[in-house]
């Protein structure tokens, strides 16, 4: 069994900064990309940012500037700093990671249950 859980999300005034934080756990023989998207009610999931396992990095338009993706391949954990946070922003976050199962051998995309993530005054 593999989970992903995240942490961090919350409400914060516009211009304010966040970090999410997300752990994977279980049966993991290797992880390669982890990526951070996002969902706004009434609108579909869009991918914010992601990152490869020897650390390169892409992030939407709307994010560019303002947030960082980082991770530890030690702790299999990956984060979000989302600086100069806008209303914009408001939206469901979700981690993912591509995870190759240690006891299948199967490598599939694995999501976490997602953190509120609200900008408002």
């Amino acid at each position: 069994q593999v989970q992903l859980v995240e942490s961090g999300g919350g409400l914060v005034q516009p211009g304010g900064s966040l970090r999410l934080s997300c752990a994977a756990s279980g049966s993991i023989l290797s992880i390669s990309n982890m990526a951070w998207y996002r969902q706004a009610p009434g609108k579909q999931r869009e991918l914010v940012a992601g990152i490869s396992s020897g650390g390169s990095t892409n992030y939407a338009d709307s994010v560019k500037g303002r947030f960082t993706i980082s991770r530890d391949n030690a702790n299999n954990t990956v984060s979000l700093l989302m600086n100069s946070l806008k209303p914009e922003d408001t939206a469901v976050y979700f981690c993912a990671a591509d995870i190759l199962h240690l006891l299948t051998r199967a490598r599939r995309y694995y999501w976490g249950q997602g953190t509120q993530v609200t900008v408002s005054s």
